[in-house]
């Protein structure tokens, strides 16, 4: 039988240094992921694995639902990326930080695939159809693990030779038979001072990372806006001066300031600032719209308002954060269909229904009241509370006298002492939401409570609980002034749109505004 002998693999220079940097890029990048995470305040992989729809789906959305469980899985994800990382950059147990590389990227792709049908039909940077940075990422892991990466510019030579030379002083001083028996106890000599320096190469480039990472996160650090000379106060936690009161409607507790659904929906109210919705949708993500209403619950904001549409949203923030906000659900009952919107919001999971206020001014003004009626009935009847929403006064006007007496009112409620807003005598009953005038003295989206004095003498003559909204006028009102307009008028509660960076801001200047009221002249009903 003829032998053939198998040639070892010998490695040019370039390709030698080609290994070399690839294996440093990869690690670099899986190092600063890891580094990125545990430097974002409460990061969580929570909702990447919520959206799995693929292989292991049940497993990843049962590791999002459990707040216990997503809290080892975000340490594992962190550690693991900075462990791995430092252990591709340094060449330290390269070929464990390799394997364990490729399982952590592998999980990554099958809980993120980006196939048809499991992103939610949403364009996506780095997917492309099949392929993504994690695939690409994970190959070239994969092809580092097939060559002999971890013995050119690594930490591991170094570490063998220290390792093999305790190894060999012990058989030299105690000889025997291994000795002789065993390759691997043969007396290794010390690196030159030349292969030691290839050895221990890759230490400065882990200083360079380091630098350049803390730069950058100082850099991002920074609370400014571009284009004008104004920084965003971003205020933490800490800084909440105390506990937002809280009322009762019926059997529900709420807190006394209510986060309301347009800003994280996009519905803006902006006059004629056409690009301020578009604006609105860009930033509210549904990342950043779940940190902003994790950030009003931590600031004790226990209610939110929002659109049936919008359920599904808060249902999945609920479900991966296991929260009890309550969802107050605006419905819009029509002549052709009374029941349909409420029995989604019912169907949704909805804690409390209200008409919304456009619906009811419509159905008033359009003589539809009947369907107020029927609705109203159809909440209560399904053991919700019922609320009547408005922006024109004279619709809850019609809606007393016509007997229908709503768990709470849902009312806007502003003064008019802001420049956009137009003359009293130009102001029209149910133009609110109505057509947009090019006339600065008429209605453009700029006023939501046409006329306040009449809105706070029909609620003196009410003992139901009554919620403001739109206290800002849409931001043409600072909240000092605002909510303390609208409290001291008869407000039981208040519903604000806000971003994340107002939060706590708001929810201070709720509490101030409550503890040093004066001349409230309605009794409390909440």
């Amino acid at each position: 039988m003829t032998r053939m002998k198998q040639k070892s693999l010998k490695l040019s220079n370039i390709q030698v240094t080609s290994l070399v940097v690839l294996r440093m890029v990869i690690g670099w990048l899986l190092l600063y992921e890891g580094i990125a995470k545990l430097l974002i305040p409460d990061w969580t992989s929570a909702v990447f694995l919520a959206n799995s729809r693929w292989l292991l789906s049940g497993v990843f959305n049962w590791m999002a639902s459990n707040p216990d469980v997503i809290r080892i899985v975000d340490l594992l994800n962190i550690w693991g990326l900075i462990l791995v990382g430092l252990g591709l950059l340094l060449g330290v147990f390269t070929r464990f930080a390799i394997i364990t590389g490729v399982v952590l990227l592998s999980l990554y792709y099958i809980a993120s695939p980006p196939f048809l049908g499991t992103d939610f039909g949403l364009p996506t940077e780095g997917h492309y159809l099949f392929i993504n940075k994690t695939f690409v990422v994970l190959v070239s892991l994969l092809l580092l693990a097939v060559f002999p990466s971890d013995k050119y510019f690594a930490m591991d030579r170094f570490i063998g030779w220290l390792v093999n030379r305790k190894k060999t002083h012990k058989l030299v001083k105690e000889p025997g038979p291994e000795l002789k028996a065993s390759k691997e106890s043969r007396i290794v000599e010390k690196p030159g001072r030349r292969e030691m320096l290839r050895y221990l190469l890759t230490i400065p480039i882990l200083g360079t990372f380091i630098c350049g990472t803390s730069r950058k996160y100082l850099w991002n650090s920074v609370n400014a806006v571009s284009g004008a000379t104004i920084t965003i106060d971003n205020l933490k936690l800490k800084d909440l001066k105390g506990q937002i009161p809280h009322g009762n409607i019926g059997d529900k507790m709420l807190s006394r300031i209510i986060m309301g659904g347009n800003l994280i929906g996009g519905w803006s109210h902006a006059r004629d600032l056409i690009y301020v919705s578009s604006l609105f949708k860009a930033y509210n993500t549904e990342m950043k719209v779940f940190e902003t209403i994790q950030m009003a619950e931590k600031a004790g904001i226990n209610t939110i308002n929002i659109l049936y549409s919008q359920l599904p949203l808060i249902n999945k923030y609920k479900r991966i954060f296991d929260s009890n906000l309550q969802t107050m659900t605006q419905v819009h009952p029509t002549k052709d269909d009374v029941y349909g919107n409420i029995n989604r919001a019912i169907d949704q999971g909805a804690d409390i229904i209200q008409i919304q206020g456009n619906c009811c001014d419509w159905r008033v003004r359009d003589g539809e009241i009947d369907v107020l009626h029927k609705a109203m009935e159809y909440i209560r009847k399904q053991g919700y509370l019922a609320g009547l929403g408005a922006h024109s006064i004279q619709a809850l006007i019609e809606c007393d006298r016509d007997g229908i007496e709503p768990d709470f009112f849902m009312k806007t409620l502003h003064h008019d002492s802001y420049w956009s807003a137009h003359p009293r005598e130009n102001r029209i009953p149910f133009e609110v939401d109505g057509k947009n005038s090019p006339d600065h003295d008429k209605f453009h989206n700029n006023m939501f409570c046409l006329f306040p004095e009449e809105t706070i003498g029909f609620m003196k003559t009410t003992k139901v609980p009554f919620i403001a909204f739109k206290v800002l006028a849409a931001g043409a009102i600072k909240p000092e002034d605002g909510f303390r307009f609208a409290f001291e008028n008869g407000a039981d509660f208040i519903c604000v749109g806000m971003f994340d960076y107002q939060v706590v801001d708001d929810v201070n200047i709720a509490i101030d505004t409550l503890a040093t009221l004066k001349g409230r002249k309605r009794e409390w009903f909440a």
